[in-house]
């Protein structure tokens, strides 16, 4: 593995050698450095050290399955988890995001987009980890009738109940609810909330992450009455 403290480090964790071989050529042009585990044991063992920047994450691995791993990595860590996979059922993307992966890229894939969603989630990552540091001093709850958000916990809670989101399902509310009663396009939400322009990311992605916040926080989520959809433009929260 490229030896430079200054590189941003990335786990490859990825048991087909050839895309192990076209991911680390393409990382380390890139400028980034790497690392490689061929099964999901030795990569969780790998991610749990901390000392990575960003995971890339196959679902099929030996001895033990991506889902298992990425689950077992966010009992610990917050490190961005960008899994990449030929499952490219809906299913699994949705249990993906479910478990706290960041992201979902299906095989065969752009290494142009990859890469371009691993810079948008280290950069991310970056930010939250300089805002943790300078730590919060004010309080920001947002209380939208009996939903309530208090981003110094990370937390929510509905009628007095919390609610057990994911990562992204937290900042995708937070960032609606923030701009209580704003319509944004899906386009602008993978920028804002994911990071990516228009032309890297996957719309889907945003409305798989929204159908999953109205299953946890709508009485009935086909007739929400905090996440709202404006017909041909975005999402809100009113």
């Amino acid at each position: 593995m490229p030896q430079n403290n200054d590189k941003k480090r990335i786990l490859i964790v990825e048991d087909e050698k050839n895309i192990v071989q076209v991911l680390a050529f393409n990382i380390m042009q890139a400028g980034y450095a790497y690392d490689i585990a061929l099964d999901g044991e030795e990569g969780l063992k790998k991610a749990l050290t901390g000392e990575y920047d960003l995971i890339l994450l196959d679902l099929m691995l030996p001895k033990m399955d991506g889902f298992e791993v990425c689950r077992r990595i966010r009992q610990k860590l917050s490190t961005p988890v960008i899994i990449v996979t030929a499952r490219e059922e809906e299913v699994d993307k949705i249990l993906g995001f479910d478990i706290g992966a960041d992201d979902y890229v299906t095989k065969p894939f752009s290494i142009k987009i990859l890469l371009a969603r691993i810079k948008a989630n280290i950069r991310r990552y970056s930010n939250e980890m300089v805002i943790n540091d300078a730590g919060v001093e004010q309080d920001n709850r947002i209380v939208i009738r009996e939903l309530e958000i208090d981003p110094d916990k990370y937390q929510v809670t509905n009628k007095g109940v919390a609610v057990d989101l994911t990562k992204k399902e937290y900042e995708l509310l937070f960032h609606l609810a923030s701009n209580a009663g704003k319509v944004f396009s899906r386009e602008e939400l993978l920028e804002q909330v994911w990071g990516y322009d228009g032309f890297f990311g996957d719309i889907r992605t945003v409305d798989v992450t929204v159908r999953r916040l109205r299953e946890k926080l709508e009485i009935d989520p086909t007739k929400p009455e905090y996440l709202i959809t404006k017909r041909g433009v975005g999402y809100l929260v009113k």
